[in-house]
């Protein structure tokens, strides 16, 4: 059976020795001037790094260059879209069209993965895309296994699948943060990620708590529970999805590097030994449940809910 690709996001460059030894296929790194929501800030110095330590191991980097671009910004792409080839980068990831100008310009050659966050529902929009350059699809988090399942059966480009991690939930181009404390009388400059990990909305009616932080592209709002599907791998892999995504955004290295081992584990087995892996995946569930930080409970995001027409 096909082994889909595992695809994490680092935080930094010393992290991609380990998680390649640690069983990662790939990674998708970038800087947040010109990528959304990454687990890491990587210069162009860091990414050519990147890129040197992953294919001395075999292992592939996509560039994220996924924003939503203003004119100002986009002027820039094809300088940094030809840094990018020169780097050697894989795959380029975007979602917004003035990057896929920018690549015909500056490196028609480069593989492109269409990655809109919300938008990508349903296969005919997929394939529109592939006959435009694109060569993979990043699938939205909102879609049933079921529907994952039939995009893939007709997609003509491969599809990734985050299978790990939270989810933006919502995204302003305005700094929200900085206005609400502006507006307390208060001054705060841009929080990074790092600093801003610990920042939560609390939601009284339904108890939860959702991350937010606020960087160059605005303010974000992510879940309050992780997606986790170790345990139901199968599905996926038997319909042939090319790639399943680790988002280690608001985690940290550590976390990331042993659920990456879990996530080798389970894919290896769930591919080759199908029968062994129905006997351990609780297992494989427990373990990273006892990983997880006390705020951010696990479960199975959108991948079983009943699709309402």
């Amino acid at each position: 059976m096909k082994k889909p690709e595992l695809l994490v996001t680092p935080h930094s460059v010393a992290a991609i020795d380990l998680l390649a030894e640690a069983g990662a296929d790939a990674f998708v790194v970038g800087e947040q001037r010109y990528g959304l929501r990454l687990a890491g800030e990587f210069s162009r110095t860091d990414i050519a790094q990147v890129i040197e330590k992953a294919h001395a191991k075999g292992k592939k980097v996509y560039v994220a260059v996924n924003a939503i671009f203003h004119n100002d910004i986009a002027n820039e792409l094809d300088e940094y879209i030809a840094f990018v080839k020169e780097a050697g980068a894989d795959a380029i990831v975007f979602g917004d069209p003035a990057v896929l100008m920018a690549v015909r310009a500056a490196a028609p050659d480069m593989p492109l993965h269409w990655n809109t966050e919300t938008t990508a529902t349903n296969y005919f929009t997929c394939n529109y895309w592939g006959k435009r350059g694109a060569v993979r699809a990043v699938l939205a988090r909102e879609l049933s296994m079921e529907e994952i399942i039939e995009v893939k059966e007709h997609a003509e480009v491969a599809i990734e699948v985050q299978v790990h991690g939270m989810t933006c939930m919502f995204q302003s181009k305005r700094p929200l943060l900085g206005h609400y404390f502006e507006y307390q009388g208060k001054v705060m400059e841009i929080e990074n990620r790092k600093d801003a990990k610990n920042m939560l909305l609390y939601d009284k009616e339904r108890e939860n708590k959702y991350p937010i932080f606020e960087d160059a592209n605005g303010t974000h709002i992510m879940s309050p529970n992780d997606i986790c599907i170790i345990d139901e791998l199968a599905e996926l892999i038997e319909a042939g999805i090319d790639s399943c995504k680790i988002d280690g955004i608001l985690h940290s290295p550590e976390y990331l590097l042993e659920v990456t081992k879990l996530y080798r584990q389970a894919i290896d087995l769930c591919a080759e030994c199908p029968e062994e892996y129905e006997e351990i995946k609780d297992e494989l569930l427990e373990k990273i449940e006892d990983l997880q930080p006390a705020h951010r409970p696990l479960d199975t995001g959108f991948f079983f809910k009943e699709t309402v027409y």
